[in-house]
């Protein structure tokens, strides 16, 4: 049971009113009892802004349920005219541009991967904060980058068959970013710098320079003997780490042991959807490495083989410039947080009448005062050297709700003592309503944007749930080619540079979500920068590193001065609706694509509820490991709910296929000790049943979230299991 103390005219639990007095206020430059009054005013006056937009969403998926169950989908006019009689669909905004100013250099100009990391797994939030830098020999080495014919395997020790594959990778990448002057590095002996200038010493004895002087940015070591060249292009360093007495550098001509490539530019710290937070409990524990972030202090000890390992945050790269001066590179990556959306409330603070306050709210509120430390240079590292903090708000669903996002920040910054438009946000177009007036939503935040982004899956569960009723949808795995899906993508670069993100905010892609087939991503991501994405995520720190090289192969800014010059309003083909039409599924198709929905449902299902797991590597369907956070099962429960509505399958049908895939992830999951099977009781089992309402309830949840259903459910398993962090 949750105690709460009376904080002004809020109820705060316990344990989260001692947080935030005892460890985030000190120093802060906000007194408590200003701080609390304040919050108190802030929650009275945003709390009925907040319901009305929710109300106002539910009012228009009401009236598009009701139009198609009237009306002819394939009568595009007549649609569209009723989406604009309703609100859904916005006047186009006049022309105008951005002007979010003190944005630091990371966001502005520095094209890069993106992590996206559970912040209340202290440890994956470190490596994310490190993945700043990443050794290219290991990310090769250990991956399926580099192909393990002609004798090449990875297992057992150290293999130089596979060791040289990895090296001549390395000097092709050099070749291609920081190429000489009618040579290859592959044939250099000796990196040395004469006179600020890199001179590299050839097999033939003859001395050789960068094409472009300009790229060689520093070193370490001594002028005549560097331990470490850097060099920079597109934005991005290389470091060319040298030891001849290292095992990989004493096979090396050149002594070279590793490049290091600058890679997680920016990393999203996130609230959301990967993570498990439903109580003041799990608030405080976020909260509490947010501020270990932000002081640049977080640790974390674990267990590695027989030892215990602390992990810290890496310090700032020391170098000496090519002119002879100390010079020094940030060490982490720039850290957004990603609150949660205008949805969901909980119990963590309750306002005067005993009612829980919304969830966006709150995390507003506690993340901002939390990252005013870096602000204050109050910790050992600071996040950003323009005076900024940087938000990522998800889910909105038109420019009324963006509009909303400002105002709160206006409050915060009031609250804190902060400047207008000190914190940023970054804007998630993964609602359809949003998707067809981004321009609008981004004009509500032009003092204060900083990104903008697509995301296949919470995008295409909203766009089956906003034409649940229009009829049966196509398979999911048709989505990716169907035509709304194409214009959304372009549309939303297009409209990030039309309103002039170029060279002030990020535009960004999705993520990889297969970490075990790195091939496969160093051949289909770099996509995302043809297409005039700066940024795109990444599922972990190795996808990072080798992500990296994709933004030395293109230049994104080119890209994106080639799209200026070609921009087209997409939005009538985002309105083309993936509808099935009249299908003619046989059979095994209808069970397969049952199948595939249930088992992914189900798997990730389990360990949110039960283990409190928000993001992991869970095993899909065909054994494939995919990077799933709680996105994946708003775009497979809607799907089911869809077929399920229109009756392409039936409920029993559907019943039998949930208890079937329960038993194959229950199978999956057997080396865990901490798991719980389904198929022993599946009235029983808390996961079964919170899968079961995904799908059967999937109608009736709100804009088909999966929150509602899932923060219930896992409230009831840590009472049932007597679950503590």
């Amino acid at each position: 049971m949750t105690n709460y103390v009376r904080a002004s005219r809020l109820q705060v639990a316990n344990e989260l009113y001692e947080f935030i007095n005892q460890e985030v206020l000190p120093n802060s430059g906000v007194e408590r009892e200003v701080f609390w009054n304040g919050f108190s005013g802030l929650v009275e006056e945003l709390t009925p802004k907040n319901k009305a937009l929710l109300q106002h969403r539910d009012e228009l998926q009401n009236r598009i349920n009701e139009w198609h169950r009237k009306h002819d989908v394939q009568d595009a006019a007549n649609y569209k005219a009723f989406l604009k009689e309703i609100g859904y669909l916005e006047n186009e905004a006049e022309d105008f541009k951005i002007c979010t100013k003190h944005v630091d250099d990371e966001i502005r100009f520095q094209a890069g991967p993106q992590l996206v990391v559970p912040i209340n797994n202290a440890r994956y939030a470190i490596n994310a904060a490190n993945a700043r830098w990443g050794s290219l020999y290991d990310a090769l080495y250990g991956s399926d980058a580099i192909s393990e014919e002609d004798g090449a395997s990875k297992e057992g020790g150290y293999n130089p068959i596979r060791g040289q594959k990895v090296i001549e990778y390395g000097r092709k990448l050099l070749d291609e970013a920081a190429p000489i002057i009618g040579a290859s590095h592959s044939e250099v002996v000796s990196y040395t710098v004469v006179d600020a200038q890199l001179v590299v010493t050839l097999e033939n004895g003859e001395n050789a320079y960068l094409e472009n002087d300009d790229q060689f940015i520093g070193y370490n070591g001594e002028a005549e003997e560097p331990t470490a060249i850097l060099i920079k292009h597109n934005g991005l360093h290389i470091e060319i780490q040298i030891d001849s007495a290292h095992t990989i550098g004493k096979t090396d001509k050149a002594g070279v042991k590793d490049l290091l490539l600058e890679a997680a530019v920016t990393t999203i710290m996130d609230c959301e959807d990967s993570v498990t937070a439903v109580d003041a409990e799990d608030k405080v524990l976020v909260y509490k490495n947010w501020l270990g972030l932000m002081k640049g202090e977080l640790s974390a000890t674990f267990k590695k083989g027989n030892k215990n390992t602390t992990r810290t945050m890496n310090p700032d790269r020391i170098y000496t410039s090519a002119t002879g001066e100390e010079m020094s590179l940030s060490g982490r990556t720039m850290m957004f947080v990603r609150n949660v959306g205008h949805l969901m409330t909980i119990n963590a603070v309750l306002d005067r009448e005993g009612n829980e306050i919304h969830e966006g709210i709150l995390d507003g509120v506690m993340t901002s005062l939390i990252a005013k430390h870096t602000l204050l240079g109050t910790g050992t590292y600071q996040n950003t050297k323009k005076g900024s903090i940087y938000i990522v708000k998800p889910k909105m669903h038109g420019s009324d709700e963006a509009a909303f996002a400002n105002l709160l920040f206006d409050r915060i910054e009031d609250l804190l003592g902060l400047e207008r438009h000190t914190i940023k946000i970054g804007l998630m177009d993964e609602e359809r309503r949003t998707s067809l007036n981004l321009k609008a939503c981004i004009e509500k935040v032009k003092e204060r944007i900083v990104f903008i982004n697509t995301g296949f899956l919470d995008r295409t569960g909203d766009e089956i749930h906003t034409s649940m009723t229009a009829g049966p949808m196509i398979r999911k795995g048709s989505m990716k080619s169907a035509t709304w899906l194409k214009a959304y993508e372009a549309s939303n670069v297009n409209t990030g540079l039309e309103t002039g993100f170029q060279g002030v905010a990020q535009i960004g892609k999705g993520m990889w979500a297969m970490p075990d087939l790195m091939a496969d991503m160093l051949e289909q991501k770099i996509a995302h920068l043809k297409a005039g994405a700066n940024t795109a995520w990444v599922p972990s720190p190795t996808g990072a590193t080798l992500h990296a090289i994709h933004y030395h192969q293109v230049d994104v800014s080119k890209v994106q001065n080639n799209l200026l010059s070609q921009l087209t309003d997409r939005r009538d083909e985002i309105l083309e609706i993936p509808l099935a039409g009249k299908p003619n599924w046989s059979k095994e198709e209808i069970q397969e694509e049952l199948d595939n929905n249930a088992q992914g449902i189900l798997g990730y299902v389990v360990r949110w509820v039960e283990q409190g797991i928000g993001c992991s590597k869970v095993p899909d369907y065909h054994d494939i490991g995919l990077m799933e956070d709680r996105a994946t099962l708003r775009i497979s429960s809607q799907h089911m709910a869809n077929w399920l509505h229109h009756g392409i399958c039936t409920e029993e049908q559907v019943i039998e296929t949930m208890k079937r895939m329960a038993k194959v992830v229950d199978e999956q999951n057997a080396g865990d000790s901490m798991y719980r099977n389904m198929a022993d009781n599946y009235e029983e089992s808390v996961a079964f049943q919170a899968a079961c309402d995904l799908v059967f309830k999937g109608f009736y949840q709100p804009n088909g979230y999966t929150e509602p259903i899932l923060h219930k459910r896992r409230i009831e398993a840590k009472e049932k299991f007597g679950i503590t962090i």
